[in-house]
């Protein structure tokens, strides 16, 4: 009976294992009483405690305990007394820390630890494997509590002795548990890629063995690194998917830590009225519990409700004395880093208040970072320094602080594997790249405004990517993805269900990313383009850079190598105008459209157009007048044509994320059609004939169509290619972007798997559906199946931001490979190809143009 509770208890079935623990407690007692039954009783006690602090917090766990260490007393044994002291310390050090106190649990599982140790070393030979596990999880619970007190080098030690004695006594199963404990040591010391690893490694061992309790404690943490990068949507998926499995296996406390961590991801998406609630419904839990982690729950709602204050203006004493109170308790529970975040708030309060002698005061008091202190954390005192300087009057100072926070974001993002996570981190820069953009267009300063343009956007595309490296893992797992999608797509070709396998799918998509992250570093840095170098390299071409600032448009023009700033008046109007565009594109596509749809939705159209016409280009025709553009569009301007724009009916126009993606792009040197790829994708309607067309361009080229069309023939030829062109349908996913594919004969080829290429493909023409649309993140980083390509050193992509019919796009692309080997660049041969019928070839040429 107590070996059935106490397996329970380690599945973390609570209330079915104080069931039995309590019948294993009176099934004891129905025996002589005699030390081997007080030595039973106590051993169920102990874990009873444990069970019970779960579900009813920590007094009458104590209760529990205190009643195992009585009859401890009774026992003859001097040493036995020892050994379950010494379990009793280890299972209310675990509630301990549990209760949120890890510091105070440090000592319990010391003690334990210190007995067995000296037992080892007294008689080795002795030690069976019973001590030996019971050692091992004293250790990881230490490593556990060291970490999360950031005491990274004895929490490693711990946790290295664990995996040594796992080899010794041949007990595998330890060491899932103990990458768990060192990915939340790396977490805490800020290594979050290599956390990100080591949760990997947990959670393939967790999913083998059919673990979903200890899989979502696991996903509980790789939550908490997630948001720590910026990855709010993962997270949260991650948090959705141990929920169900927390609920049903009746956990306690977990539950609530879920929805902290919810609050927190709400937070980081500037959901405030969410990330309140959220907050303050795990925070009542927890204080219902006892545990201290609601300071934490707290510490979100408070950040929450402060920010909302500062927008409205509405900041009382109350709250900033609120902020101190929460301050004060941190510090007392040993929470360091998080009692200064709320001090940090604070001072912003009282910033905004105008108090500025207390500001200081309250400054005064926040130390320097600390080499653990979390990221978020250093932005978030850069930017209270940047606001205190700002409001004493020092705009030299507060650009001062915010170009260090923006420098010390982008150490830690040089560090990081996988797009999306490169991506992420600009969200704990948003508010000081927005301090900074908004007092660069106070001072009208166009070449500073540039230079702050550069250093806040698009930073994604500032990497030279390094040479990809084989990972069978992730090859297996886009295998998988795409296994699953063709399946997906028969079974409901035949009427067959499809809800399984989709939710396969959305896990393999998943495990995918995450290995993609830590499988390496992105990329080598360059430095952020000065204007200099973008003078010469533009020649007599213009570059227009938009930027939006307190619900306000303007463009940094560069021009005759002079650099000029444009006032283009409020933004909403022409973000609005560039959605209505897309969508009337979209409806305008299909080949055989009825006449009146096609003058209705014609009119809708070129009413946007004019309107975008007048409201983004018209202003600054003294500037530009008939110069070849290079754009750089911001938020929902990525998905406009340039060309369908009356005054750029005809004109060249590449398009870029930054001035530094596009100089990299346009450094690389002259187009070269050595190598040619022509793939044709099925269901074309006009796929054969286009196909031919552009053989009798590029006599020598490599043709794939058909079964050749494969993914994996596709990814070989890729590799090298002067110029590859993709007549094959394509769809953007807008929930995860480097899920974008184009389909082939085997199933899709998705964005994610560019980033295999050892040698990228200089010029790629995708003749496919919306490809070149992205999903626009904080930092204004694009990501979607093109960009996927331009970050992975592709210098030029012409691809559609909108739905194209068959028969447009071939004759498009007709028109624009004919130009092309008459020697035209690839801006202008899209521009000659475009001006024919810009409304329904609505494509962009993306990169160095």
């Amino acid at each position: 009976m107590y070996l059935r509770g106490w397996n329970e208890q380690a599945k973390f079935r609570f209330p079915a294992a104080i069931k039995l623990l309590k019948r294993a407690l009176a099934h004891a007692d129905r025996s002589e009483p005699t030390p081997e039954r007080t030595e039973v009783r106590v051993r169920i006690l102990f874990t009873l405690g444990l069970c019970v602090g779960e579900t009813s917090g920590m007094d009458a766990a104590r209760q529990v305990f205190d009643a195992a260490r009585r009859e401890i007393t009774t026992l003859p044994d001097p040493k036995l007394r020892d050994q379950l002291n010494g379990s009793v310390d280890s299972n209310q050090g675990l509630m301990v820390m549990r209760m949120g106190q890890p510091d105070q649990a440090i000592e319990w599982f010391s003690r334990y630890i210190n007995f067995a140790e000296r037992e080892m070393a007294a008689a080795p030979d002795s030690v069976d494997a019973g001590f030996a596990q019971r050692l091992m999880s004293s250790l990881l619970n230490r490593g556990f509590a060291m970490a999360a007190v950031r005491k990274r080098t004895p929490a490693v030690a711990d946790l290295e002795r664990v995996l040594a004695l796992s080899r010794e006594h041949d007990q595998p199963e330890w060491k899932p548990f103990a990458a768990h404990a060192l990915g939340n040591v790396h977490k805490q010391s800020g290594e979050l890629a290599e956390a990100l690893r080591r949760y990997e490694e947990a959670e393939r061992i967790f999913r083998a063995d059919d673990q979903p309790a200890l899989l979502a404690r696991l996903q509980f943490d790789q939550a908490e690194a997630m948001l720590m990068i910026g990855l709010s949507d993962e997270a949260g998926k991650h948090l959705d998917e141990a929920l169900p499995v927390m609920r049903k296996e009746k956990f306690g406390q977990e539950i609530a830590e879920v929805e902290m961590f919810r609050a927190s991801a709400a937070l980081l998406d500037d959901q405030l009225d969410l990330a309140r609630r959220m907050a303050k419904r795990s925070e009542r839990k927890l204080i219902r519990r006892g545990s201290t982690w609601w300071m934490m729950a707290g510490l979100i709602e408070l950040w929450a409700h402060g920010r909302h204050a500062m927008r409205t203006k509405r900041i009382s004493n109350a709250l900033v004395q609120k902020a101190l109170a929460l301050s004060e308790e941190l510090a007392a529970n040993h929470l360091v880093d998080e009692s200064r975040l709320a001090l940090l708030l604070a001072t912003r309060l009282e910033i905004r208040r105008g108090r500025l002698a207390d500001a200081e005061e309250l400054l005064k008091r926040v130390p320097g970072p600390r080499a653990v202190t979390p990221l978020d954390h250093r932005m978030q005192r850069r930017l209270v320094l940047a606001e205190l300087a700002l409001a004493k009057g020092s705009r030299r100072a507060a650009l001062t602080h915010a170009r260090q926070a923006l420098d010390e974001l982008g150490r830690v993002r040089d560090q990081l594997g996988g797009l999306e996570l490169v991506s992420a981190t600009a969200v704990h820069g948003r508010e000081l790249s927005e301090l900074a953009i908004k007092l660069a267009l106070e001072d009208a300063d166009a070449r500073r405004l540039f230079a702050w343009l550069e250093r806040t956007r698009a930073q994604t595309y500032r990497y030279e990517p390094l040479e990809a490296t084989d990972n069978n893992e992730v090859a297996e797992r886009i295998t998988e993805v795409r296994n699953l999608s063709w399946a997906i797509l028969r079974h409901g070709l035949s009427g067959q269900p499809t809800a399984e396998l989709r939710g396969k799918l959305v896990k393999a998509q998943r495990e995918a990313n995450r290995l993609g992250w830590h499988s390496q570093r992105w990329g080598r840095p360059r430095p952020v383009a000065g204007i200099g170098e973008v003078v010469a390299e533009l020649g007599q071409r213009a570059m227009v850079s938009y930027v939006v600032s307190g619900g306000e448009m303007a463009a940094v023009v560069v021009a005759g190598g002079r650099v000029s700033l444009v006032r283009l008046g409020g933004a909403a109007e022409a973000l609005e105008s560039a959605q209505k565009l897309h969508f009337d594109l979209n409806a305008l596509a299909p080949d055989h459209l009825p006449q009146p749809l096609v003058q209705v939705i014609g009119a809708s159209a070129h009413k946007q157009a004019d309107r975008l016409d007048a409201l983004l280009i018209k202003p600054l025709a003294h500037l530009i007048g008939g110069r070849e553009l290079v754009m750089v569009p911001t938020g929902e301007l990525y998905a406009v044509p340039w060309g369908v724009l009356p005054s750029l009916h005809g004109r060249p126009v590449a398009t870029a994320p930054s001035a530094t993606a596009w100089l990299g792009a346009a450094q690389g040197g002259k187009p070269k059609t050595d190598r040619v790829l022509v793939v044709q994708g099925p269901g074309l309607l006009f796929g054969h004939g286009e196909v031919d067309k552009l053989a009798t361009y590029h006599a020598n080229a490599t043709m794939l169509s058909g079964d050749t069309a494969t993914a994996a023939e596709v990814m070989a030829h890729l590799d090298g290619a002067d110029l590859v062109h993709v007549a094959a349908h394509g769809e953007h996913e807008i929930e995860n972007a480097l899920f974008s594919r184009l389909e082939l004969f085997d199933g899709p080829l998705f964005a994610h798997e560019l980033g295999r290429l050892r040698n990228p493909p200089a010029h790629v023409v995708l003749a496919a559906c919306e490809l070149a649309l992205n999903r626009i993140r904080p930092g204004d980083e694009a990501l979607g199946f093109a960009g996927a390509m331009l970050a992975g050193g592709t210098r030029t992509v012409v691809a559609a931001a909108s739905k194209v019919g068959d028969e447009a796009s071939a004759a498009a692309m007709a028109d624009y490979h004919r130009a092309l080997v008459a020697g035209a660049a690839p801006a202008v041969a899209l521009a000659e190809a475009m001006a024919k019928d810009p409304f329904r070839r609505p494509f962009l040429c993306l990169g160095s143009g």
